[in-house]
């Protein structure tokens, strides 16, 4: 007969080596919270489970760049797996997602006991009878066969993990909206598929030092906007943050201090659509990477990630109806809004105030330089109010079009759209369209490449309001979709994560064609002759610009870019906006 104690530690201690049955026992448990499984053993673990219980599958759903295909793991109560079939019953569906840096597998084990204990203790999880739960128990599997045990230098455990890196060296976490690589794309129509209420990526925090566990790196409140950010901020993250408490992991607000100690205060990480929750943002998706502190002890990191998922099916099961209408109410909205942020900025009048829970910082004389360093002394905890600014204000707005035409050539473009869910008509017949185009005026480029990609910044756009003949089969994009905001945030070029700034449109940036100047100089004195306009429009440069002036090379450049001679595609942004 089991004590009256080991019955309350079977309640309150999901796993570690207390469970029904010892076959599903993880290696994490078996190691005394030391180590986490190998890709190999994490999959035929999943396996087992769908084997052996018929709340359980285990579907294949695309490759990754290793070769392998990407496995969602689905626990539906009811034994139904059709998600438009679960959806039609009303479940909501809560989406966890594990080693997108494999070297930070805290989830990869949670996600595994987690699943094992609502089988075996059903008990424990009354909340299973409204929600579907979704977990990819590997997103790296090229980074989560890279093993090793050094690459996390300042890490404390496990023994063994995966590498940063994808198998082709990509960080995943940076890639949901270029979608380089075959894990991208093959999540993406997981997302889709799923259209989960809620999301969690599971991570671990480089950084400052501080007491906490978990930290919480979540959607901005004014990206996900209206009600459905009001819901996040005031409803969500509150239960989050107090059912984490109850569970003995106090939770902060991921610590976003680089460059400072965060005693000081500290920024809101921003969501830029790059990442899993700026991505899942797009679709009125609230999402949080769980953040561990990179220097706890792992299994510590690992039961707070539980105790994280765990609070999510209980918030998702109570608030399921209320947050069901929120976000299909906001999918209708946003196929009417007008006006479109696409760039944001912090704004440092408004903040919220923190009760943070920190070490001293202090710089001490470096045993390898000599010269100070930072350190944080543990002896000296405190805990003290500091600024928050997690306010974001738009830099950029755009009115929306009616919709965007995409020429049929650029079909790397209409390909992720239609991957995201866009719907989209090829043009039926050649036409002509009155619409606006874009120019691009200006933009810097770094000289070392990120991601695979020399991401363009300070972009400036001039507006030309055109008719331009179009062919049939090039695409039409109405903008009156519950995509909206991904629209509108990779065609939009100034978008802080537009497929313009990630080079999808480098080839616009070249002139194909010039001239030769010692036989374009008569023409370009026959043009000044027959063009009153363009020789006034030459003299008032002249003046305005002495330098122009002196430079009979610029002064051909400059009739041959406003001739009818210039190329029309060069600097011309080959997606246009359908205007009223």
């Amino acid at each position: 007969m089991r004590s009256k104690l080991t019955l309350f530690l079977l309640g309150i201690l999901p796993g570690i080596a207390l469970t029904a049955n010892a076959q599903y026992q993880t290696r994490f448990e078996k190691s005394g919270g030391k180590q986490t499984p190998t890709y190999e053993e994490g999959i035929a673990y999943y396996r087992q489970l769908a084997q052996n219980f018929p709340q359980v599958q285990m579907q294949e759903k695309g490759l990754t760049d290793s070769g392998r295909p990407l496995h969602l793991v689905l626990y539906s109560k009811n034994k139904v797996f059709d998600i438009k079939k679960l959806k039609a019953q009303g479940k909501a569906v809560l989406f966890i997602n594990n080693a997108i840096h494999p070297g930070e597998p805290d989830g990869v084990d949670a996600s595994m006991m987690l699943l094992r204990d609502m089988l075996v203790h059903p008990a424990r999880f009354p909340e299973l009878d409204s929600i579907v739960v979704a977990i990819i128990p590997f997103y790296n599997i090229g980074g989560a066969l890279n093993r090793n045990s050094t690459t996390r230098t300042n890490q404390a455990g496990p023994e063994e993990y995966g590498f940063r890196g994808n198998a082709r060296n990509y960080d995943l976490n940076r890639d949901f909206i270029k979608a380089d690589t075959r894990n991208a794309r093959s999540f993406a129509a997981i997302f889709h598929e799923l259209d989960p209420d809620l999301f969690a990526d599971t991570h671990v925090s480089n950084g400052s030092d501080y007491q906490y566990v978990m930290t919480l790196d979540y959607a901005q409140k004014d990206k996900l906007g209206g009600p459905l950010g009001e819901f996040n901020d005031k409803v969500f993250l509150p239960y989050m943050y107090r059912h984490l408490k109850e569970a003995g992991f106090e939770a902060t607000p991921y610590v976003n201090a680089y460059g400072q100690t965060p005693d000081k205060g500290f920024v809101q990480f921003p969501d830029w659509p790059r990442y899993s929750t700026g991505y899942a943002a797009l679709f009125h998706t609230i999402g949080v990477m769980t953040e561990t502190h990179m220097l706890k002890p792992y299994d510590q990191r690992v039961k707070s990630t539980y105790a994280y998922l765990h609070g999510n099916v209980k918030f998702l099961a109570a608030h399921r109806k209320a947050l069901l209408k929120l976000r299909n109410d906001t999918k209708e909205a946003v196929k009417k809004q007008e006006k479109f942020a696409i760039t944001w900025q912090v704004d440092k009048s408004r903040q919220s105030t923190i009760a943070f829970k920190g070490y001293e910082p202090e710089y001490i004389p470096s045993e390898v330089s000599g010269l100070p360093r930072l350190h944080y002394d543990r002896s000296r905890p405190f805990t003290k109010d500091i600024p928050f600014y997690d306010t974001y204000v738009p830099l950029d707005e755009v009115t929306r079009p009616e919709a965007y035409i995409i020429p049929q050539g650029w079909h790397n473009i209409v390909a992720l759209l239609q991957l995201n869910g866009v719907q989209m008509k090829a043009l039926e017949k050649d036409s002509e369209m009155q619409v606006e185009t874009y120019y691009i005026e200006e933009l810097e480029t770094p000289k070392q490449p990120f991601e695979g990609h020399y991401w363009h910044t300070s972009v400036k756009v001039r507006t030309e309001r055109q008719l331009l003949p179009f062919k049939k089969g090039d695409w039409y994009v109405p903008v009156n979709q519950s995509t909206n905001r991904y629209i509108i945030e990779t065609l939009e070029p100034k978008a802080v994560d537009s497929f313009f700034k990630w080079n999808f449109f480098d080839t616009i940036l070249q002139a194909k064609e010039h001239y030769s100047g010692y036989v374009f100089e008569d023409l370009a004195a026959d043009l000044l002759k027959k063009s009153p306009e363009l020789k006034a429009k030459l003299d008032e440069k002249r003046k305005a610009d002495p330098e122009f002036a002196k430079n009979g090379n610029a002064q051909l450049d400059f009739i041959y870019q406003n001739s009818d001679y210039a190329e029309k595609e060069y600097m011309r942004y080959p997606v246009f906006r359908v205007v009223k």
